[in-house]
């Protein structure tokens, strides 16, 4: 069992930073993928960033690409996110989620969710 906080979210003016963390209980964080997902006001879940293990796999989201990072810590069992060059359109409650395996970018293969944070992009 794999329990999820994230925190980091807020209130940011377009093209400013943000970072999100996401901090796991359990024994055997690094067994696990872990993903960000991020869901707009009336629109659908959609995959962020993912990152394998022991990082060497880091899939992103085209809208993303080249303005967000992502990476783990797993001594501090902690998976962040850094957005860069924030634009209004990223505003969304922003999940964390862990897997067993390998990463994917598809949401049904997350074992484990965290309950979101707020990101507010003002233009």
């Amino acid at each position: 069992q794999v329990q999820l906080v994230e925190s980091g979210g807020g209130l940011v003016q377009a093209g400013g930073p943000l970072r999100l963390s996401c901090a796991a209980s359990g024994p055997t964080f690094n067994n696990y993928a872990m993903g960000w997902f991020r869901r707009a006001p009336g629109q659908e879940r959609e995959f962020v960033a993912a990152i394998s293990q022991s990082s060497d796999d880091t899939p992103y989201a085209e809208s993303v690409k080249g303005r967000f990072t992502i990476s783990r810590d797993n001594d501090k069992k902690t998976v962040y996110l850094q957005m860069n060059s924030m634009k209004p359109e990223d505003t969304a409650v922003y999940y964390c989620a862990a897997k067993l395996l390998l990463t994917t970018t598809q949401a049904i293969g997350y074992h484990y969710w965290g309950q979101g944070t707020q990101v507010t992009v003002s233009s």
